[in-house]
């Protein structure tokens, strides 16, 4: 499915709740449905930067299309995280490169979110497409 498509899906979920506090708790339902994240991942060269959190972010790429897994010790930066590998997993690297990622403002998240969340969330995104580019430019 086009990542146009996903956002526009995540966009209808969140207009359906009437309240930012709904949208958190949908946020921690979210991140609880993450596939579980491999332990051995969980180290430095898969911790994102800039998060106040703790993030991993694994990635690979088979067939041109990426699969991102992740996890995060905080239940809302894990929902946060869960948006992101929604929208990205299952895209070729350009895709992921060039989403329009509007529906971040959109669903309110940005502006919903402490300074340091909202960093957090700048520095998964650089992550992912920093994944892609290097997947992109790979070769066989």
């Amino acid at each position: 499915m086009p990542i146009a498509d996903i956002a526009q899906q995540i966009i209808d979920e969140f207009a359906l709740l009437p309240d930012w506090m709904d949208k958190y708790e949908h946020l921690i339902e979210l991140g609880r449905t993450l596939p579980p994240f491999d332990e051995k991942h969980k180290t430095d060269t898969h911790l994102i930067e800039g998060c106040q959190s703790r993030v991993w972010l694994s990635a690979a790429c088979h067939d041109g299309i990426i699969t991102f897994t992740a996890d995060s010790d905080a239940i809302i930066t894990k929902g946060i995280v869960s948006l992101l590998v929604r929208v990205f997993s299952g895209q070729p690297p350009q895709a992921v490169l060039d989403a329009d990622l509007d529906f971040i403002n959109q669903i309110g998240l940005k502006e919903n979110l402490s300074p340091t969340r909202s960093n957090g969330l700048l520095a998964m995104v650089k992550q992912m497409k920093m994944y892609a580019l290097a997947f992109l430019h790979k070769k066989p």
